[in-house]
C-alpha cells in the first residue's frame, strides 16, 4: 500500500472538498466504503453538531455512513443533507437488505467562520446542501489537498490562517492510526511569535518545516493569545483506525485526540471553541490483541492529530482580498528555506 501520511492510509475512506474562496468556506466530506463503528468527543464550549447523540456507546447504531466538516456554523449543519443527496442516489441501485430501507446516517461537525471576512451573503438559504453534495460526488482515495481547501477554507487561528490537516502512522503491531483535522482554533498552532509548533516534537521528517522546538520557552512564549471576543473558534475532526472496534473503543480513542488537540493548540478547549472529534473503526484489521497494542493505537491518536494540527495551519494558503491572517509561509516561509540551506 501506498503511504500518502493522510487518513486516505485506511483502505475504504475517500476524502472530497470543496469551497468557495469569495466566502470564504467550505466543505469536506469523509465517506465510507462500508459503514464504520463510530463515537466521538466533543470537549468545546460551543460545539455545533448534527447526529452526534447516536454515536453514543448506549445508542443503538451500529455503523455510519460518512462524516461532514465544514464551516458555516449551525449554518454549515445543512451540508449533512447535501451528502444523504449523494448517498440516497448510491444506494438506490442496491438491494435492499432483508426488505429494509438504508437510511444513510451522516454526523456532522461544523466551525466557526462567519466574521473571517468572506460574502455570507448568499440569500434565504445557506450553501451548504449543494456544496455538501458537491464534496460527496468528489469524493476519492488516494491523495488530496491540505491547508486552505474544504472546511479549513475560511479558517484561521489567534495569529495565523488555520487549515485543514492530516497525518498518519502505524503502531508497532502494525494497526494504521490516521486524522484529519480543520484547524480553526481561538487559540495558536505556534509558540509565541515564532514558527515553531507546539507539536513539533511529534513531527515525522520536515512534514511541518523541520524547525523542531525553540532552545527555551520563555514567558512571552506562554502568553495567552487569543482571538478577538467576537471570532469564535474550533478544531474539528475525525481519528480513525483500521483495527476493529468497539463504539466505547471508539469513543476513547477520540479522547485521546482530544488530547492531541490540548497539544497542538495552546489553549484547546476553551468557552468559545466547539473542539469535536470523531472516532472512527474501520474494521479491516483485527481488533488490539493484547492492552499493550490498544495503548500504541491510543498513543498514535494523539500524536497524529497534533501533527494533523501542525500540516493544516502549515499548509494555508493566502486567500484574495484584505485579510488580517497571514499564513505560516508568508511570516516564515523565508527562515525555513534558510535554516534549510
Amino acid at each position: 500500500m501506498t503511504y500518502h501520511n493522510l487518513i486516505t492510509d485506511l483502505h475504504g475512506i475517500r476524502v472530497g472538498h470543496v469551497q468557495d474562496q469569495k466566502q470564504r468556506t467550505g466543505v469536506t466530506v469523509l465517506l465510507f466504503d462500508k459503514p464504520v463503528v463510530a463515537s466521538g468527543s466533543f470537549l468545546g464550549g460551543a460545539p455545533a453538531l448534527r447526529e452526534s447523540a447516536l454515536l453514543e456507546p448506549e445508542m443503538s447504531v451500529e455503523g455510519i455512513d460518512a462524516i461532514v466538516l465544514s464551516g458555516g456554523s449551525t449554518y454549515g449543519l445543512d451540508a449533512t443533507a447535501g451528502v444523504q443527496a449523494r448517498l440516497r442516489e448510491l444506494y438506490s441501485s442496491l438491494p435492499l437488505a432483508d426488505g429494509k430501507i438504508r437510511v444513510p446516517i451522516v454526523v456532522q461537525a461544523s466551525l466557526f467562520d462567519l466574521a473571517n471576512g468572506g460574502n455570507k451573503d448568499w440569500g434565504l438559504y445557506s450553501p451548504y446542501a449543494e456544496m455538501g453534495y458537491r464534496a460527496a460526488t468528489m469524493a476519492q482515495a488516494g491523495p488530496f489537498p491540505l491547508g486552505t481547501v474544504g472546511a479549513g477554507t475560511g479558517a484561521t487561528t489567534a495569529t495565523l490562517r488555520g487549515g485543514l490537516g492530516s497525518a498518519s502512522a502505524i503502531t508497532p503491531a502494525g494497526h494504521t492510526v490516521s486524522a484529519l483535522i480543520a484547524v480553526n482554533a481561538v487559540g495558536t498552532a505556534t509558540v509565541g511569535d515564532g514558527p515553531h509548533f507546539w507539536a513539533a516534537s511529534f513531527e515525522q521528517g520536515h512534514e511541518f518545516g523541520g524547525l523542531g522546538m525553540p532552545p527555551h520557552l520563555t514567558a512571552q512564549d506562554l502568553t495567552l493569545r487569543t482571538k478577538p471576543d467576537y471570532v469564535a473558534g474550533t478544531s474539528i475532526g475525525v481519528i480513525a483506525t483500521d483495527a476493529t472496534l468497539s463504539k466505547s473503543q471508539a469513543k476513547r480513542m477520540a479522547i485521546l485526540a482530544q488530547d492531541g488537540v490540548a497539544r497542538g493548540v495552546y489553549p484547546a478547549h476553551l468557552p468559545e471553541d466547539g473542539d469535536a472529534i470523531f472516532g472512527v473503526s474501520t474494521k479491516s484489521a483485527p481488533a488490539p490483541a493484547t492492552p499493550e497494542e490498544w495503548r500504541e493505537i491510543l498513543h498514535a491518536a494523539m500524536q497524529v492529530t497534533a501533527r494533523a494540527i501542525a500540516r493544516a495551519v502549515y499548509e494555508a494558503a493566502p486567500l484574495p482580498g484584505t485579510h488580517a491572517f497571514p499564513t505560516w509561509q508568508e511570516r516564515f516561509g523565508q527562515r525555513e528555506k534558510g535554516t534549510q540551506q
